[in-house]
C-alpha cells in the first residue's frame, strides 16, 4: 500500500502547470510585440499540446476501465432506459432504512407510457 499517490500528484502538477500557462499566456503574447492574434494562436497551440499529453497520460487508465463500462455499466444503463422514460418525471432518490433506494414518479408527470418521445434526426441525433 502506497501512502503517497505519486502518479496522482504528477497529474495534479501537470494540470496546475497547464492552468498557470493558460493564465500567463495572454500577457506574454501582448508583451512580445507579435500582436494579440499571434499570442492567441500560440496559446491555442500550447493548450492543444497540453491536452494531447494529458489524454496520452490518461489512455492506459481509460483502457483499463473499458471492460467495466462495457460489462457492468452499459447493461445497467440500458435496463434503466427501459424502465425510466424521462428523468425529469421523477423525484430525487430516497434511501430507505433497509438500504433500498426508492425513486418515485412525480405527481405532475404524465401517465406512464403517455410521455412524448423525443424526435430522432436522420443521423440518429436526439436534441436534449
Amino acid at each position: 500500500m502506497r501512502l503517497v499517490d505519486t502518479e496522482g500528484m504528477g497529474m495534479r502538477f501537470r494540470m496546475l502547470f497547464a492552468a498557470a500557462l493558460v493564465a500567463a499566456a495572454p500577457a506574454a503574447a501582448q508583451d512580445e510585440g507579435g500582436g494579440f492574434g499571434e499570442g492567441l494562436d500560440l496559446l491555442g497551440e500550447g493548450s492543444r499540446m497540453i491536452l494531447e499529453r494529458l489524454l496520452e497520460d490518461m489512455r492506459p487508465m481509460l483502457d483499463s476501465a473499458r471492460p467495466f463500462f462495457e460489462e457492468e455499466l452499459m447493461p445497467l444503463l440500458e435496463r434503466l432506459g427501459e424502465v425510466v422514460d424521462d428523468l425529469s418525471y421523477y423525484e430525487l432518490p430516497e434511501r430507505l432504512p433497509n438500504g433500498d433506494i426508492l425513486i418515485r414518479r412525480s405527481p405532475d408527470a404524465p401517465p406512464w407510457g403517455e410521455a412524448p418521445l423525443p424526435e430522432v434526426g436522420e443521423g440518429g441525433e436526439v436534441e436534449l
